[in-house]
Protein backbone atom coordinates (compact mmCIF):
# COMPACT_ATOMS: atom_id res chain seq x y z
CA UNK A 1 0.00 0.00 0.00
CA UNK A 2 1.34 3.62 -0.75
CA UNK A 3 2.25 6.14 1.38
CA UNK A 4 0.02 9.04 1.55
CA UNK A 5 0.81 11.86 -0.34
CA UNK A 6 2.49 14.97 1.80
CA UNK A 7 0.97 18.43 2.28
CA UNK A 8 3.66 19.32 0.15
CA UNK A 9 2.62 17.13 -2.96
CA UNK A 10 -0.49 17.53 -2.17
CA UNK A 11 -0.51 21.02 -2.89
CA UNK A 12 2.52 20.65 -5.55
CA UNK A 13 -0.58 19.03 -7.81
CA UNK A 14 -3.45 21.56 -7.33
CA UNK A 15 -0.86 24.25 -8.73
CA UNK A 16 -0.27 22.13 -11.40
CA UNK A 17 -3.47 21.49 -12.38
CA UNK A 18 -4.50 25.06 -11.40
CA UNK A 19 -7.39 23.70 -9.46
CA UNK A 20 -5.85 25.44 -6.43
CA UNK A 21 -7.56 28.89 -5.10
CA UNK A 22 -5.77 31.86 -4.40
CA UNK A 23 -6.69 34.15 -1.30
CA UNK A 24 -5.59 37.74 -2.03
CA UNK A 25 -5.33 40.06 0.65
CA UNK A 26 -5.85 43.43 -0.16
CA UNK A 27 -7.69 44.63 -3.24
CA UNK A 28 -5.89 47.71 -3.88
CA UNK A 29 -2.83 48.58 -6.93
CA UNK A 30 -0.84 45.58 -6.12
CA UNK A 31 -3.46 42.93 -5.13
CA UNK A 32 -6.10 43.53 -7.80
CA UNK A 33 -4.11 43.41 -10.68
CA UNK A 34 -2.53 39.77 -8.85
CA UNK A 35 -6.16 39.01 -8.77
CA UNK A 36 -6.72 39.91 -12.12
CA UNK A 37 -3.65 38.20 -13.51
CA UNK A 38 -4.20 34.41 -11.33
CA UNK A 39 -7.58 34.80 -12.61
CA UNK A 40 -6.17 34.99 -16.43
CA UNK A 41 -3.83 31.88 -15.61
CA UNK A 42 -7.09 29.42 -15.24
CA UNK A 43 -6.98 29.68 -11.34
CA UNK A 44 -10.14 30.44 -8.73
CA UNK A 45 -9.13 33.94 -6.83
CA UNK A 46 -11.00 34.59 -3.65
CA UNK A 47 -10.19 38.47 -2.64
CA UNK A 48 -10.15 39.96 0.73
CA UNK A 49 -10.31 43.56 2.03
CA UNK A 50 -11.61 45.38 4.76
CA UNK A 51 -13.38 47.82 2.97
CA UNK A 52 -17.06 46.65 1.96
CA UNK A 53 -17.27 49.54 -0.16
CA UNK A 54 -14.56 48.56 -2.48
CA UNK A 55 -15.13 44.42 -2.12
CA UNK A 56 -19.09 45.55 -3.40
CA UNK A 57 -17.68 47.79 -6.17
CA UNK A 58 -15.41 44.79 -7.14
CA UNK A 59 -18.16 41.94 -7.02
CA UNK A 60 -20.39 44.74 -9.48
CA UNK A 61 -17.53 44.54 -12.00
CA UNK A 62 -17.18 48.78 -11.17
CA UNK A 63 -13.85 50.24 -12.14
CA UNK A 64 -11.97 50.90 -9.04
CA UNK A 65 -8.52 51.49 -10.59
CA UNK A 66 -8.23 54.26 -13.65
CA UNK A 67 -5.88 52.11 -15.45
CA UNK A 68 -8.20 49.17 -15.09
CA UNK A 69 -10.68 49.23 -17.30
CA UNK A 70 -14.59 48.16 -17.00
CA UNK A 71 -14.50 46.11 -19.42
CA UNK A 72 -11.60 44.08 -17.80
CA UNK A 73 -13.62 44.21 -14.52
CA UNK A 74 -16.81 42.93 -16.28
CA UNK A 75 -14.66 40.07 -17.77
CA UNK A 76 -12.97 39.17 -14.81
CA UNK A 77 -16.69 38.93 -12.75
CA UNK A 78 -18.31 37.44 -15.22
CA UNK A 79 -15.88 34.48 -15.42
CA UNK A 80 -17.50 32.94 -12.87
CA UNK A 81 -13.71 32.58 -10.76
CA UNK A 82 -13.45 35.87 -8.95
CA UNK A 83 -15.31 36.11 -5.68
CA UNK A 84 -14.38 38.61 -3.18
CA UNK A 85 -15.31 39.52 0.74
CA UNK A 86 -14.99 40.94 4.08
CA UNK A 87 -15.61 37.53 5.83
CA UNK A 88 -11.94 36.60 6.45
CA UNK A 89 -13.14 33.48 7.94
CA UNK A 90 -13.44 32.19 4.48
CA UNK A 91 -9.57 32.48 4.19
CA UNK A 92 -9.83 28.91 4.84
CA UNK A 93 -10.81 28.08 1.24
CA UNK A 94 -7.64 29.50 -0.06
CA UNK A 95 -4.61 26.77 -0.71
CA UNK A 96 -2.26 29.76 -1.31
CA UNK A 97 -2.88 33.10 0.28
CA UNK A 98 -0.91 36.34 -1.10
CA UNK A 99 -1.13 39.31 1.33
CA UNK A 100 -1.28 42.44 -0.25
CA UNK A 101 -1.21 45.04 2.56
CA UNK A 102 0.15 48.74 3.07
CA UNK A 103 3.32 48.69 5.27
CA UNK A 104 3.74 52.34 5.58
CA UNK A 105 6.05 54.78 7.49
CA UNK A 106 4.90 56.85 10.65
CA UNK A 107 5.89 60.41 11.50
CA UNK A 108 8.95 59.53 12.53
CA UNK A 109 9.91 57.09 10.03
CA UNK A 110 9.24 53.95 11.88
CA UNK A 111 8.04 51.10 9.76
CA UNK A 112 4.66 50.56 10.88
CA UNK A 113 4.23 47.07 10.20
CA UNK A 114 0.29 46.72 12.09
CA UNK A 115 -1.11 45.66 8.63
CA UNK A 116 0.73 43.02 8.16
CA UNK A 117 0.86 41.40 11.79
CA UNK A 118 -2.93 42.33 11.69
CA UNK A 119 -3.37 40.01 8.72
CA UNK A 120 -0.68 37.53 9.70
CA UNK A 121 -2.92 36.64 12.56
CA UNK A 122 -6.21 36.44 11.04
CA UNK A 123 -4.64 34.42 8.62
CA UNK A 124 -3.71 31.80 11.60
CA UNK A 125 -7.44 31.66 13.34
CA UNK A 126 -8.14 29.52 9.84
CA UNK A 127 -4.87 28.12 8.78
CA UNK A 128 -5.09 24.83 7.90
CA UNK A 129 -2.54 22.13 6.95
CA UNK A 130 -1.62 22.44 2.87
CA UNK A 131 -1.97 26.39 2.92
CA UNK A 132 1.08 28.02 1.39
CA UNK A 133 1.38 32.09 2.42
CA UNK A 134 3.42 34.86 0.65
CA UNK A 135 4.27 37.60 1.82
CA UNK A 136 4.21 40.63 -0.90
CA UNK A 137 4.08 43.85 1.00
CA UNK A 138 7.36 45.69 1.23
CA UNK A 139 9.61 45.23 4.50
CA UNK A 140 12.72 45.45 5.94
CA UNK A 141 14.66 41.43 5.39
CA UNK A 142 13.60 39.20 8.31
CA UNK A 143 9.98 40.37 8.63
CA UNK A 144 8.44 37.32 6.67
CA UNK A 145 10.97 35.10 9.05
CA UNK A 146 10.49 37.25 12.96
CA UNK A 147 6.41 38.16 12.37
CA UNK A 148 4.50 36.18 9.29
CA UNK A 149 6.42 32.60 10.64
CA UNK A 150 5.68 32.84 14.49
CA UNK A 151 2.14 33.65 14.10
CA UNK A 152 1.61 30.77 12.06
CA UNK A 153 3.79 28.34 14.28
CA UNK A 154 1.75 29.43 17.08
CA UNK A 155 -1.31 27.41 15.69
CA UNK A 156 1.10 24.08 16.48
CA UNK A 157 1.60 23.61 12.76
CA UNK A 158 5.05 23.31 11.23
CA UNK A 159 6.55 25.63 8.29
CA UNK A 160 8.11 24.09 5.54
CA UNK A 161 6.13 20.45 6.52
CA UNK A 162 2.56 21.67 8.23
CA UNK A 163 2.07 24.60 5.96
CA UNK A 164 4.41 26.94 3.79
CA UNK A 165 5.70 30.37 3.71
CA UNK A 166 7.45 32.64 1.28
CA UNK A 167 8.03 36.26 0.56
CA UNK A 168 7.88 37.64 -3.17
CA UNK A 169 8.25 41.15 -3.51
CA UNK A 170 5.35 43.30 -5.56
CA UNK A 171 6.88 45.25 -8.66
CA UNK A 172 3.49 47.14 -9.77
CA UNK A 173 4.41 49.75 -11.79
CA UNK A 174 0.91 51.88 -11.41
CA UNK A 175 -0.32 53.29 -14.83
CA UNK A 176 3.09 51.73 -16.65
CA UNK A 177 1.37 51.06 -20.22
CA UNK A 178 4.65 48.75 -20.74
CA UNK A 179 4.92 46.48 -17.71
CA UNK A 180 2.31 45.01 -15.95
CA UNK A 181 2.03 42.35 -13.28
CA UNK A 182 2.36 39.48 -15.70
CA UNK A 183 4.95 40.45 -17.88
CA UNK A 184 7.41 41.73 -14.65
CA UNK A 185 9.66 39.38 -13.47
CA UNK A 186 8.49 37.52 -10.20
CA UNK A 187 11.27 37.53 -7.04
CA UNK A 188 10.49 34.86 -4.53
CA UNK A 189 12.75 33.30 -1.29
CA UNK A 190 12.01 31.06 1.34
CA UNK A 191 13.64 29.82 4.15
CA UNK A 192 13.19 26.06 3.29
CA UNK A 193 13.08 24.45 -0.11
CA UNK A 194 9.44 23.08 -0.43
CA UNK A 195 8.20 26.55 0.37
CA UNK A 196 10.46 28.17 -2.46
CA UNK A 197 9.06 24.93 -4.53
CA UNK A 198 5.67 26.04 -3.71
CA UNK A 199 5.60 29.86 -4.48
CA UNK A 200 8.03 29.19 -7.50
CA UNK A 201 5.01 26.90 -8.96
CA UNK A 202 2.40 29.31 -8.58
CA UNK A 203 3.96 32.54 -9.62
CA UNK A 204 5.51 30.62 -12.86
CA UNK A 205 1.92 29.61 -13.29
CA UNK A 206 0.66 33.89 -12.76
CA UNK A 207 3.85 35.56 -14.61
CA UNK A 208 6.14 35.09 -17.58
CA UNK A 209 9.79 34.72 -15.64
CA UNK A 210 10.32 34.26 -12.40
CA UNK A 211 13.79 34.63 -10.23
CA UNK A 212 14.32 32.33 -6.78
CA UNK A 213 16.31 33.88 -4.30
CA UNK A 214 18.17 31.73 -1.19
CA UNK A 215 15.94 33.24 1.40
CA UNK A 216 12.89 35.37 2.08
CA UNK A 217 15.22 37.74 3.89
CA UNK A 218 17.26 37.92 0.04
CA UNK A 219 13.57 38.38 -1.28
CA UNK A 220 12.94 41.12 1.02
CA UNK A 221 15.97 42.77 0.49
CA UNK A 222 15.80 42.86 -3.22
CA UNK A 223 13.08 44.97 -3.11
CA UNK A 224 14.34 47.56 -0.98
CA UNK A 225 17.44 47.83 -2.37
CA UNK A 226 15.27 48.39 -6.13
CA UNK A 227 13.63 51.34 -4.31
CA UNK A 228 16.67 52.86 -2.80
CA UNK A 229 18.31 52.95 -5.99
CA UNK A 230 15.69 54.87 -7.59
CA UNK A 231 15.45 57.23 -4.32
CA UNK A 232 19.21 58.08 -4.73
CA UNK A 233 18.92 58.42 -7.60
CA UNK A 234 16.32 60.94 -8.05
CA UNK A 235 17.85 63.06 -5.25
CA UNK A 236 20.71 63.50 -6.82
CA UNK A 237 18.67 64.61 -10.27
CA UNK A 238 17.10 67.09 -8.02
CA UNK A 239 20.29 68.51 -6.24
CA UNK A 240 21.92 68.67 -9.61
CA UNK A 241 18.67 70.86 -10.59
CA UNK A 242 19.37 73.72 -8.01
CA UNK A 243 23.09 73.55 -8.75
CA UNK A 244 23.09 73.54 -12.40
CA UNK A 245 19.82 76.04 -12.40
CA UNK A 246 21.89 78.66 -10.06
CA UNK A 247 24.32 78.18 -12.98
CA UNK A 248 21.83 79.52 -15.20
CA UNK A 249 22.31 75.95 -16.67
CA UNK A 250 19.31 73.74 -17.50
CA UNK A 251 19.05 70.22 -16.03
CA UNK A 252 16.57 68.64 -18.34
CA UNK A 253 19.28 69.48 -21.39
CA UNK A 254 21.82 68.04 -19.67
CA UNK A 255 20.06 64.79 -18.31
CA UNK A 256 18.83 64.38 -21.96
CA UNK A 257 22.59 64.82 -23.59
CA UNK A 258 24.09 62.38 -20.80
CA UNK A 259 21.47 59.67 -21.46
CA UNK A 260 22.86 59.28 -25.16
CA UNK A 261 25.96 57.44 -23.40
CA UNK A 262 25.32 53.70 -24.32
CA UNK A 263 26.84 52.48 -21.17
CA UNK A 264 27.65 53.96 -17.72
CA UNK A 265 24.55 55.92 -17.14
CA UNK A 266 20.67 55.91 -16.74
CA UNK A 267 18.72 58.78 -16.98
CA UNK A 268 16.76 60.15 -13.71
CA UNK A 269 14.62 63.22 -13.51
CA UNK A 270 13.99 65.66 -11.13
CA UNK A 271 10.58 66.72 -9.61
CA UNK A 272 8.37 68.49 -6.79
CA UNK A 273 9.46 65.70 -4.36
CA UNK A 274 8.50 61.92 -4.50
CA UNK A 275 5.23 60.17 -4.00
CA UNK A 276 3.53 56.99 -3.82
CA UNK A 277 3.67 53.94 -1.48
CA UNK A 278 6.77 52.70 -2.07
CA UNK A 279 10.11 55.21 -3.18
CA UNK A 280 9.49 57.37 -0.44
CA UNK A 281 8.31 54.97 2.29
CA UNK A 282 10.39 51.81 1.89
CA UNK A 283 13.99 53.11 2.29
CA UNK A 284 13.53 53.83 5.76
CA UNK A 285 12.48 50.49 6.24
CA UNK A 286 16.12 49.13 5.76
CA UNK A 287 17.18 52.37 7.88
CA UNK A 288 15.30 51.11 11.00
CA UNK A 289 16.09 47.81 11.07
CA UNK A 290 20.02 48.82 10.10
CA UNK A 291 20.03 50.69 13.74
CA UNK A 292 19.51 47.04 15.30
CA UNK A 293 22.64 46.03 13.70
CA UNK A 294 24.85 49.08 15.07
CA UNK A 295 24.50 50.49 10.99
CA UNK A 296 24.10 53.81 9.99
CA UNK A 297 22.20 54.41 6.53
CA UNK A 298 23.87 58.43 5.87
CA UNK A 299 22.99 57.77 2.25
CA UNK A 300 19.87 56.53 1.92
CA UNK A 301 18.63 58.80 4.74
CA UNK A 302 20.36 61.84 2.88
CA UNK A 303 18.42 61.10 -0.25
CA UNK A 304 15.31 61.03 1.60
CA UNK A 305 16.35 64.57 3.32
CA UNK A 306 16.77 66.00 -0.15
CA UNK A 307 13.57 64.54 -1.91
CA UNK A 308 11.53 65.59 1.15
CA UNK A 309 12.82 69.02 0.87
CA UNK A 310 11.77 69.44 -3.26
CA UNK A 311 8.72 70.82 -2.23
CA UNK A 312 10.14 73.83 0.01
CA UNK A 313 12.81 74.11 -3.38
CA UNK A 314 9.68 74.51 -5.79
CA UNK A 315 7.43 76.98 -3.66
CA UNK A 316 10.43 78.91 -2.88
CA UNK A 317 10.90 79.11 -6.98
CA UNK A 318 7.22 80.12 -7.38
CA UNK A 319 7.68 83.20 -4.93
CA UNK A 320 10.48 84.33 -6.41
CA UNK A 321 9.17 84.04 -10.02
CA UNK A 322 5.89 85.81 -8.73
CA UNK A 323 7.36 88.50 -7.30
CA UNK A 324 9.69 89.13 -10.62
CA UNK A 325 6.80 88.89 -12.66
CA UNK A 326 4.03 90.99 -10.50
CA UNK A 327 5.81 92.32 -7.37
CA UNK A 328 4.23 91.03 -4.83
CA UNK A 329 4.97 87.08 -4.05
CA UNK A 330 2.61 84.69 -3.27
CA UNK A 331 0.93 86.36 -0.62
CA UNK A 332 -2.73 87.17 -1.49
CA UNK A 333 -1.64 85.28 -5.31
CA UNK A 334 -3.97 82.98 -6.84
CA UNK A 335 -2.65 79.31 -7.63
CA UNK A 336 -3.68 76.75 -9.70
CA UNK A 337 -1.61 73.14 -8.92
CA UNK A 338 -2.09 71.08 -11.90
CA UNK A 339 -1.98 67.41 -10.60
CA UNK A 340 -2.23 66.09 -6.83
CA UNK A 341 -1.66 62.35 -8.14
CA UNK A 342 1.92 61.30 -7.04
CA UNK A 343 2.70 60.00 -10.82
CA UNK A 344 1.18 61.01 -14.20
CA UNK A 345 -1.90 59.03 -15.24
CA UNK A 346 -2.88 57.51 -12.19
CA UNK A 347 -5.57 58.39 -9.68
CA UNK A 348 -3.39 57.59 -6.32
CA UNK A 349 -2.45 60.24 -4.34
CA UNK A 350 -0.55 58.47 -1.27
CA UNK A 351 2.17 60.34 -0.78
CA UNK A 352 1.83 62.58 -3.26
CA UNK A 353 3.73 66.00 -3.58
CA UNK A 354 1.31 67.85 -4.68
CA UNK A 355 -0.36 67.76 -0.78
CA UNK A 356 2.21 69.63 0.51
CA UNK A 357 2.64 71.69 -2.01
CA UNK A 358 -0.92 73.01 -1.51
CA UNK A 359 -0.39 73.55 1.95
CA UNK A 360 2.65 75.20 1.77
CA UNK A 361 1.50 77.42 -0.72
CA UNK A 362 -1.42 78.42 1.19
CA UNK A 363 0.83 78.34 4.22
CA UNK A 364 2.15 81.54 2.88
CA UNK A 365 -0.89 83.21 2.04
CA UNK A 366 -1.97 82.72 -1.49
CA UNK A 367 -4.87 80.92 -2.81
CA UNK A 368 -4.06 77.35 -4.60
CA UNK A 369 -6.45 75.55 -6.23
CA UNK A 370 -6.20 72.55 -8.32
CA UNK A 371 -6.84 70.77 -11.82
CA UNK A 372 -6.49 66.95 -11.64
CA UNK A 373 -8.27 64.61 -14.67
CA UNK A 374 -7.90 61.75 -12.46
CA UNK A 375 -9.08 62.76 -9.17
CA UNK A 376 -12.00 64.64 -8.93
CA UNK A 377 -11.95 65.33 -4.93
CA UNK A 378 -9.02 64.70 -2.81
CA UNK A 379 -9.54 61.71 -0.76
CA UNK A 380 -8.78 61.40 2.81
CA UNK A 381 -5.19 61.01 4.37
CA UNK A 382 -3.43 60.57 7.49
CA UNK A 383 -0.74 63.40 7.00
CA UNK A 384 -3.06 65.85 5.09
CA UNK A 385 -6.63 66.01 6.88
CA UNK A 386 -7.75 69.48 5.63
CA UNK A 387 -7.50 68.76 2.33
CA UNK A 388 -9.75 66.06 1.96
CA UNK A 389 -12.83 67.32 0.16
CA UNK A 390 -11.14 69.40 -2.15
CA UNK A 391 -12.29 69.24 -5.78
CA UNK A 392 -10.66 69.64 -9.16
CA UNK A 393 -11.56 72.83 -10.93
CA UNK A 394 -12.27 72.74 -14.39
CA UNK A 395 -9.69 73.65 -16.77
CA UNK A 396 -10.87 76.43 -19.24
CA UNK A 397 -9.63 79.47 -20.95
CA UNK A 398 -11.33 81.70 -18.75
CA UNK A 399 -10.47 79.59 -15.62
CA UNK A 400 -6.63 79.32 -16.29
CA UNK A 401 -6.58 83.14 -16.71
CA UNK A 402 -7.90 83.91 -13.51
CA UNK A 403 -4.95 82.77 -11.53
CA UNK A 404 -1.70 84.25 -11.25
CA UNK A 405 0.33 81.16 -11.43
CA UNK A 406 -0.27 77.72 -13.20
CA UNK A 407 2.12 75.10 -11.19
CA UNK A 408 2.89 72.00 -13.38
CA UNK A 409 3.19 69.11 -10.53
CA UNK A 410 2.06 66.15 -11.90
CA UNK A 411 1.94 65.71 -16.07
CA UNK A 412 -1.05 63.52 -16.62
CA UNK A 413 -1.19 63.09 -20.40
CA UNK A 414 -5.27 64.18 -20.40
CA UNK A 415 -4.35 67.57 -19.89
CA UNK A 416 -4.62 70.88 -22.26
CA UNK A 417 -0.73 72.08 -21.94
CA UNK A 418 -1.83 73.90 -25.62
CA UNK A 419 -4.67 75.88 -23.62
CA UNK A 420 -2.95 76.20 -20.62
CA UNK A 421 0.00 78.14 -22.76
CA UNK A 422 -2.15 80.20 -24.54
CA UNK A 423 -3.80 81.09 -21.72
CA UNK A 424 -1.53 81.23 -18.24
CA UNK A 425 -0.45 84.39 -17.46
CA UNK A 426 2.53 82.67 -15.58
CA UNK A 427 3.89 78.38 -15.64
CA UNK A 428 6.31 76.74 -13.23
CA UNK A 429 6.80 73.90 -14.82
CA UNK A 430 8.48 70.87 -12.38
CA UNK A 431 8.33 68.10 -14.91
CA UNK A 432 9.85 70.33 -18.71
CA UNK A 433 6.30 69.15 -20.01
CA UNK A 434 6.16 72.27 -21.74
CA UNK A 435 9.48 71.75 -23.04
CA UNK A 436 8.69 68.36 -23.86
CA UNK A 437 5.87 69.20 -25.81
CA UNK A 438 7.72 71.74 -28.04
CA UNK A 439 5.08 74.15 -26.73
CA UNK A 440 5.75 77.92 -26.43
CA UNK A 441 7.97 79.42 -23.32
CA UNK A 442 7.86 82.94 -23.40
CA UNK A 443 6.06 82.66 -20.19
CA UNK A 444 7.49 79.19 -18.51
CA UNK A 445 9.83 78.76 -15.70
CA UNK A 446 11.54 75.51 -14.89
CA UNK A 447 11.68 74.49 -10.85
Amino acid sequence: MSEPASQFETLMARLEKRDAVIGIVGLGYVGLPLALAGLDAGFHVLGFDVNARRVAAINAAEQVISYIGPDVMRGAIEGGRFDNTTDFTRLAEADAILICVPTPITRHRDPDLSFVSDTAETISKTLRPGQLVVLESTTWPGTTREIVQPLMEATGLVVGKDVFLAFSPEREDPGNPHFGTKTIPKVVGADDGQSRDLAVALYEKIVSEVVAVSSAAAAEATKLTENIFRSVNIALVNELKQVYSAMGVDVWEVIAAAATKPFGFMPFYPGPGLGGHCIPVDPFYLTWKAREYGMETRFIELAGQINTSMPRVVVDRLAETLNEATGKGLKSSRILLLGVAYKKNVDDTRESPSLVLIEQIEQRGAVCDFHDPHIAAIPSTREHPGLAGRTTVALTAETIASYDAVLVATDHDAVDYGLIAANAKLIVDTRNVFARLGLPADRVVKA
